[in-house]
Formats: C-alpha cells, structure tokens, sequence
C-alpha cells in the first residue's frame, strides 16, 4: 500500500494536500524551493458553497475571515483618474479574498504533525521502479516515496520531469502580467488603459499587464531583465506609471510571468501525478485557487477509498475532477483581453459592456457556476492505507 507520498510546492494545492493526507492516514512530505514560506503577495479568492465548504471542513475558514482583505471595487479611470468603468469588490475578491501569504501560512500550520517540510529545496529527477519513486534533490539528498505529486504550478518541475518539456503542455496565450508590492492609500484599485496596455494601483500592490502575440525570451530567474522588459514596453506612459516604474527599481517580490494555459492528459504517469495549475492552470483568472482546493480533496479521498492502490486512485481522480478544472480554467483564456483590450475601440466596448448590470450579472453567474458544478464524496474516516513512520 502507498503511505508515503512527496508533494512538490508549498503554495496552496500541496498544503491542501498534505492536510488531506495526513487526515486520511498518509505521511506526506513537502518539498519547497523557497527558503520559507512566502509572505505578502497579491490576494486570492474563493467563492460559492463548493470552496467554502471545503475551507470550513479543514477548520480554516474562520480563520481566513480574519485575515480576508474585504476586497476592492475595481474602477477603470482615464489619465485625469475619471471613473471610465467600476465592478464591485465581489466581481474580483468573490466570497472570500485573503492574501496569498496568509492563505498559505494557514494551510501549512493546518497540515498537521504528520507532514514533514522541506523548505530551501527542489526535486532533481525522479526515477520510478517496482518498489516507489527514488528521487534526487538538488541538496543532493535521496530518498524513495510510494508516490510523487507536482503541486508545483503552472511550470511545474515534477512535470517537466516526469511527463516531457514545458513547451509540450504550456500554451501562451498573448498576454505577460507583472505585479510587485508598492505602498498606496486606501480605496478601490485603479486600473488604467492604453490600447494593449495596463497599469493598475491598489491593495499595497502594483500590477502590470501587456500584449505580445508571441512569447519573450527571458531568463526567469533573471530579475533585471524582467524589470528591463517592463520598462521598455511601458515607457512614456501617464497617469501612475511613471511613479510604479521608479518604485520598480526596488521592488524585491517581483512577480513577471506570462498569461498561459495548462493542457496536461492524463495527469498521472505510473506513481507520479500532478494537481492543481501543474495539471490544468491558468496564469490568472481560471479560479485555480478554488480548483486547487477541489483537487487537492479529491486525490487524497481517493487515493484513501483505494487503500492507497494508486492505479485505481489516479484514474478516478481525474475523472471526478478533470471536467470542473477545464471549466474553471477557461475564464484564463479572456482574462488579457479583458485587462489590456488591444485597442482603443476593444476599451470602450469593455467599459460599456461592464457598465451593464445585466451583463455583469451575466458574467458572476458564470463564475458562480464553474465554481460549484461538482458533487464531491464524503470521504470519511481513515483509509486502509496502513501507515508507515516517514522515511
């Protein structure tokens, strides 16, 4: 029986996991590049019964609420800051907004004393035999688990590894965002537009977005290059920009990636599986917090209704969640279009459109429903799994 699994990424999806697991009778071990858990960050959403039910069963949901941020209205502005376009708090924060540090910082103490944590530290390679998966880390320690998940994002190294080449599962959908801590006043954020372009100011966070049909070549660990790409496409802007690109210079949590979808099928390969935006994210705007929650949920019940059998566990996993998380990952594929429309026609269209109460509830009832469109099991109890001390 499978008892002791590695989880790849202690962002939300491996901590929802190991809580899980550990719930089940598992030992979990979760291994994170990061030296610590990551504080700050931009804020994360959950909405409608299905994502609240499950944060309410993990016992953290009281405690989010009192961390949540409440969330902002969203105003569009020209650059004298006139109200062009304003979308309540609810259209971008849902039910629940809580910084993604937070978030994190409680899923983690959640997880329970059978979780072990590996912080400051990646997975290397990954070599399956008959008896488990041994795995090298870049610290140069080896161990062997019975399983491996990558819940390791959307250029997940778990799947590199085990299931082929980025290139072969990322699709770049036009669009690069960038966002870095930056002081601000209270208040709704402010989002500004040029045809192509974004620059948005609120919640202690700087946010940029742009178009580009094809993919930028950049190191992405490479810090000063992105900062350089930044500033060569918004250079010359008004309005805030050229205040958030001075503040640039300093930003040490600069987040630069582009806006991209996951297409992964099957997400397991023998003993390794994937969860979360490693097996059907979408960069922003495809609810993958809320899915990662789901998932998470799912494989471990499953993998505890199975007795730990994962080549039964794996297959109805997916099944069960393959759907919701497509769904839910769609609302990725506008999200560029709809932040930084490429030109100045697609601007005033967003704005009339969005203006329209009946569009808008046209578009939360959408996001209401790829949110909730799951019948989840009631696992219960422990598994059959019989564990075992971690290795």
């Amino acid at each position: 029986m499978s008892t002791t699994v590695l989880i790849s990424g202690a962002g939300i999806a491996g901590p929802a996991l190991a809580y899980w697991l550990s719930h089940h009778g598992f030992h979990p071990t979760v291994v994170e590049v990061a030296p610590a858990l990551r504080t700050g960050g931009s804020a994360v959403d959950y909405r409608g019964p299905v994502h609240l039910g499950l944060l309410e069963r993990m016992g953290v949901l009281d405690r989010l609420r009192d961390v949540q941020t409440g969330g902002t209205a969203m105003r569009f502005v020209d650059e004298r800051d006139r109200v062009l376009m304003e979308m309540p708090a609810d259209f971008a924060g849902g039910d629940l907004e809580v910084a993604r540090g937070d978030l994190s910082r409680i899923l983690c103490e959640a997880s329970g004393e059978r979780t072990e944590w590996l912080f400051g530290d990646s997975v290397t390679s990954l070599t399956e035999t008959a008896a488990g998966v041994d795995v090298t880390f870049r610290s140069g320690r080896r161990r062997t688990f019975d399983l491996v998940v990558g819940a390791d994002g959307v250029h997940s190294t778990v799947r590199r590894l085990a299931f082929g080449p980025e290139r072969d599962h990322v699709r770049h959908l036009g669009y690069y965002v960038a966002g870095w801590s930056m002081p601000d006043g209270p208040g709704p954020t402010r989002n500004y537009n040029v045809p192509g372009r974004l620059a948005a100011l609120g919640g202690g966070q700087a946010f940029l977005a742009f178009s580009s049909p094809r993919q930028i070549g950049y190191d992405r660990r490479d810090v000063t290059a992105q900062k350089r790409i930044l500033r060569d496409r918004f250079a010359g802007l008004g309005w805030e920009v050229p205040r958030l690109l001075a503040a640039l210079d300093d930003a040490t949590d600069l987040y630069f990636d582009q806006i991209c979808r996951v297409d992964v099928r099957p997400w397991s390969r023998g003993r390794i599986t994937l969860v979360g935006d490693a097996a059907a994210g979408a960069t922003i705007g495809g609810m993958g917090n809320g899915t990662a929650l789901v998932a998470a949920y799912a494989l471990a019940g499953e993998l505890a209704a199975a007795g730990g059998d994962h080549t039964v566990a794996f297959p109805r996993y997916e099944k069960l969640v393959g759907d919701f998380a497509r769904r839910a990952q769609r609302g990725g594929n506008t999200t560029g279009r709809f932040l930084a429309p490429r030109t100045a026609h697609g601007i005033r269209m967003r704005n009339w459109l969005h203006n329209q109460q009946w569009f808008l509830g046209m578009v939360m009832k959408i996001a209401g429903d790829r949110s909730a469109k799951i019948d989840l099991p009631a696992y219960s109890g422990l598994s059959a799994a019989s564990p075992r001390p971690p290795r």
